[in-house]
């Protein structure tokens, strides 16, 4: 049987995840859920963010999957812990994967870090980078507007880039960073415009490749990929509006997807 990946996110933005586990395991069935409904969660309490990120776990487990990728940087900072501890299967965040990544490229060992307001106010990143090297540099910076920027579909032109552009500024003016970490999964879909705004000198960070290769080596580990001849099915699922959801969701894998369902989730009742 070939038990599917599930992959939850607070929007579009995992979507880049998907589409990476998708080139790297190409047999693999997948099952993604974004709530679309309740984005953004940067903003959010920690007590909402951790309610949210289990319904959406809670709903993908009764779909009998075999691995769950919180694909949403501010979910994992404040949720991947308890997942790990209650749930039975592997579960596996985009922090740490997206630190090591930057680690790598890093050469004067000066990172920068943008996400959410929830990302940057767990601390996490700074934490996972100093974890791998305590010698790092890491200066952080909220960018509360990009995600409703990428959820309603503005990932290029002159609106995007005034906007990226006045956001990035601080990081900017600092001028000492070689590295750049996306802590949020919705902005690989305007990478193009933060790499324009932040320079070539700048290797701009997605932890999408990162995140897949690690769910490639979990799944080995334990003897879970699947190498059998049934063609992968994808499902996709919203809690919010599907028009603009589809139309990311086929953006990104220029073709339309074989199943798209918005879907209302029940209340979660937290195992602790």
């Amino acid at each position: 049987m070939n038990q599917a990946i599930g992959v939850i996110d607070s929007g579009v933005g995992g979507l880049t995840v998907v589409h990476e586990l998708m080139r790297q395991l190409p047999k693999e069935s997948l099952i993604y859920l974004g709530d679309t409904l309740r984005c953004p969660y940067g903003p959010r309490s920690e007590g909402e963010i951790k309610t949210f990120t289990w319904e959406l776990a809670d709903f993908l487990l009764e779909k009998n999957i075999k691995l769950l990728v919180v694909a949403c940087n501010t979910a994992t900072a404040f949720t991947l812990e308890e997942l790990k501890k209650h749930l039975s299967i592997p579960v596996i965040g985009v922090i740490k994967p997206g630190a090591r990544a930057a680690v790598k490229f890093t050469k004067n060992s000066h990172i920068g870090v943008i996400g959410t307001e929830g990302t940057i106010r767990s601390n996490a990143y700074p934490r996972a980078l100093k974890s791998i090297s305590a010698y790092l540099r890491v200066n952080s910076l909220a960018c509360p507007l990009f995600v409703p920027m990428v959820e309603q579909g503005v990932l290029s032109g002159t609106e995007a880039e005034q906007m990226v552009g006045e956001t990035l500024l601080p990081m900017k003016e600092q001028n000492h960073i070689d590295t750049l970490i996306l802590g949020c999964t919705h902005y690989p879909l305007i990478k193009d415009t933060i790499q324009k705004v932040i320079g070539s000198q700048v290797t701009v960070i997605s932890s999408s490749e990162e995140t897949a290769r690690e769910v490639s080596t979990i799944l080995e580990f334990y003897g879970q990929l699947y190498n059998g001849t049934i063609s992968p099915a994808h499902r996709f699922y919203t809690t919010g509006e599907m028009g603009v959801f589809a139309k990311i969701t086929e953006g990104i894998f220029k073709e339309s997807a074989e199943y798209f369902q918005s879907v209302t989730i029940e209340r979660a009742v937290l195992p602790y």
